[in-house]
């Protein structure tokens, strides 16, 4: 069974974005697994923050990523949501590229993630992209799940030839 595409178009995620992003981590992570409402704040308010939002052509958030650049010139992938009712539409893959060109326009030359060892779709979605498995962190998790830590070169490439990709003006996808 083929998934309905719905039309939707890729922002900038900004502080104000703060609830509806809060609210659609709960829906996707389980209890303990979801961030709270102040290390959204603190992520979506950060001068290092590069994050953004998939929204449907009705106005509603499918989809989020959180990413940092950290001190050493690093970007972190944090943290990356879509939909229940939306998964498996190539929106992770989506917001995964546009976040790596966003680093890109900060010169950022690595990236890196973390994620559970049992989560074997989203890992074979790091993968497809050039992710690899560098260490498994034991007892990572709050719950005591392990963890890979994941890193992608990304310096050695160009950035999009459209610059209004990184910018935060709508990119249309059907």
């Amino acid at each position: 069974m083929v998934a309905q595409q719905i039309e939707a178009g890729i922002h900038r995620m900004t502080f104000n974005d703060l609830n509806a992003c809060w609210a659609l981590d709960h829906r996707c992570f389980e209890d303990g697994e979801a961030y709270d409402r102040e290390t959204f704040r603190y992520l979506l308010s950060s001068p290092y923050s590069v994050s953004y939002k998939i929204i449907s052509g009705r106005g509603i958030m499918l989809g989020f990523i959180v990413g940092l650049i950290e001190r050493d010139g690093t970007g972190h992938v944090i943290a990356l949501g879509v939909a229940p009712e939306c998964r498996r539409r190539g929106y992770g893959h989506w917001l995964m590229e546009c976040i790596e060109d966003g680093f890109r326009t900060h010169d950022v030359r690595t990236t890196r993630l973390e994620v559970r060892t049992t989560n074997t779709g989203a890992q074979r979605l790091y993968m497809k992209l050039g992710y690899i498995i560098v260490e498994r962190m034991s007892n990572y998790y709050s719950n005591g799940d392990d963890g890979f830590l994941m890193v992608k070169a990304i310096g050695d490439m160009s950035p999009p030839e459209d610059p209004s990709q990184i910018n935060g003006i709508e990119k249309k996808r059907k």
